[in-house]
């Protein structure tokens, strides 16, 4: 294990103990409090039991202690209630009774949440019973009772912002590498494409066979657009006005010639021109890395679709196949950027066709349908400008 990740674990596992004992002491802090409202709701119900003892006996005076208790509203703040045998509400404090319809239904349930939160204290007075003393939580103990929660919120929330920023921060790492690895293949790939110019016009001069000559113009060109595509990664690409249409079809017919003779190719399309802002070079790019990775899922063999659809402001350039079919929880992980069902590939093929799509043409890529063993669908959708 490196040091690197010997260093996050001692922080997890700190960061998990520092919490527990915040969370511990903070228990442990409102039990005490709570044994403390205890003993304060004991020494007023002692006082009560003394005050009302001394008025049902004439010959005895009422204790300034004890009045001092009784008449002492700030020492104790928790809502109480006292109720004697009979079940009559006395003594009640604390409680806001003022815009209640009905008194004595609010005090009953009032009196059930109270003997959940403690347990009522009797009021006796030499075996004499005057009833009990039901009480509720300070308003500062129930303030207190939220706070492991709201510690809690804090503590995730203060997590999530972290891992979100750790998250960009890897994803802005990963893409920079990916730019500097792109703009690198096209340097590299540009050295011998020069020369592969210059030795066609010498073929040329020599009269080789035009048709080979041809043909490797074709593979030339292509390599061009490749070398294009590369270096535009990590830079704003420049967009035009292209019939969208006409792209496609560029792009299908291309694939078309260069694929399996086993695959049955389909194209579908209005034939009025569809006007989008548009670079062709990448969406060329899109087009090639969907029509294989559909060409991949059917293994060589099966019916690919791409269909044109427009739909008010949007078009929407659909590319199905009858391939092995994807489940559902992966609909968004596949254009992640390393994710593969393939022994073999990087897994770059779609996450690049999604940052092709979306963040340089301000579209939507994403999986219409699939079932699995009959094929899959996915769609591009594209703002229009007509």
């Amino acid at each position: 294990m490196s040091n690197r990740n010997i260093l996050r674990w001692v922080i997890v596992v700190a960061s998990f103990a520092i919490i527990s004992l915040i969370l511990w002491n903070t228990y442990d802090f409102f039990q005490k409090f709570k044994a403390e409202e205890r003993i304060k709701m004991a020494t007023w119900s002692f006082a009560q039991s003394d005050f009302l003892g001394n008025i049902n006996d004439l010959d005895a005076d009422v204790n300034p202690v004890t009045t001092h208790i009784l008449t002492d509203s700030t020492s104790i703040t928790n809502p109480r209630m006292m109720v004697t045998p009979d079940g009559e509400f006395t003594r009640i404090l604390n409680i806001d009774t003022t815009n209640v319809k009905d008194v004595s239904v609010y005090l009953n349930k009032l009196k059930i949440r109270f003997e959940k939160e403690n347990a009522p204290i009797e009021v006796k007075y030499r075996n004499q019973n005057f009833g009990k003393i039901y009480y509720g939580n300070s308003s500062l103990l129930n303030k207190l009772k939220y706070y492991p929660l709201a510690l809690i919120l804090i503590i995730v929330l203060f997590a999530a912002v972290a891992f979100f920023f750790y998250k960009s921060s890897r994803v802005a790492t990963q893409n920079k590498l990916w730019t500097g690895m792109a703009k690198e293949t096209a340097h590299q790939i540009g050295t011998p494409l020069s020369s592969l110019i210059g030795w066609t016009e010498i073929l040329k001069m020599e009269e080789v066979n035009p048709e080979h000559i041809s043909e490797i113009e074709k593979d030339i060109n292509r390599l061009q657009t490749i070398t294009d595509r590369f270096s535009k990664i990590g830079s704003i690409p420049k967009l035009e006005l292209s019939d969208i249409i006409t792209e496609t079809k560029d792009s299908f017919d291309y694939l078309k010639t260069r694929s399996s003779k086993l695959v049955d190719f389909e194209f579908v399309a209005p034939n009025n021109v569809i006007n989008v802002n548009l670079n062709k070079q990448l969406y060329g790019w899109t087009i090639e890395n969907l029509v294989k990775n559909a060409i991949d899922a059917m293994k060589g063999k099966g019916q690919l679709k791409i269909e044109v659809v427009p739909n008010n402001t949007y078009v929407h350039i659909r590319v199905s196949d009858t391939g092995k079919g994807i489940p559902k929880a992966r609909y968004k992980k596949i254009f992640e950027p390393g994710f593969t069902s393939k022994k073999r590939g990087w897994g770059l093929g779609l996450s690049l066709a999604k940052r092709i799509v979306e963040d340089y043409h301000d579209g939507k890529i994403k999986v219409i349908s699939s079932e699995i063993g009959k094929g899959t669908t996915i769609q591009v959708s594209l703002k229009t400008t007509s």
